[in-house]
């Protein structure tokens, strides 16, 4: 039987992501990627014509990417290690994935501002808020509605574009949440 994480990678990611709007020939960032979850799929979706950039402070979750690029033959990702700003040229990206990272953010209008930053203008940036009020409250959004966090991210410069409840993964296993689209103003 394969695991949640196995279906994901070979298929369910792909899905997903395609249904947030993501398509061949996209240049995106996966901010703080992890091992890849969503940054392999990604890479399958946007294909040859597309880049993913993935950024992650933890090394060794980087590293534990870098195999799977190699064994899945991937040529369309970057790997960044990001201390501070994002490396990427201003206005060059199409669409930021941030998925279940910013319950970690203390100062979340420097990365929005960031965001702003990187994306082309009407660019996408795609945002699970896992662990709000309402969702398993943990750390930074411990006390924050779901739409408090729409709010935020709307007065730093974006305007919501689609708001979706659909099934992902988190961590190695399927969930159900909420899924954020915002478009840069």
């Amino acid at each position: 039987m394969k695991s949640d994480l196995e279906k994901w990678l070979r298929k369910d990611g792909e899905d997903f992501l395609r249904s947030i709007g993501l398509r061949k020939g996209l240049i995106i960032l996966d901010f703080g990627c992890g091992e890849g979850h969503y940054t392999i799929p990604a890479a399958k979706v946007t294909g040859e014509e597309g880049k993913v950039y993935a950024e992650d402070k933890d090394k060794e979750a980087l590293e534990e990417l870098v195999k799977l690029i190699k064994k899945e033959k991937i040529k369309n990702v970057k790997i960044i290690n990001r201390e501070s700003k994002i490396p990427i040229h201003e206005e060059s990206l199409d669409f930021v994935l941030c998925y279940d990272v910013i319950h970690y953010l203390k100062e979340r209008k420097t990365i929005y501002d960031e965001f702003r930053r990187v994306l082309k203008p009407k660019g996408i940036l795609s945002l699970y808020p896992k662990h709000h009020k309402n969702d398993y409250p943990l750390m930074e959004l411990a006390n924050l509605e779901l739409e408090e966090i729409i709010k935020e991210v709307e007065e730093a410069g974006f305007s919501l574009h689609n708001k979706f409840f659909k099934r992902l993964l988190h961590d190695d296993y399927y969930n159900n949440g909420y899924i954020l689209n915002f478009r840069k103003d």
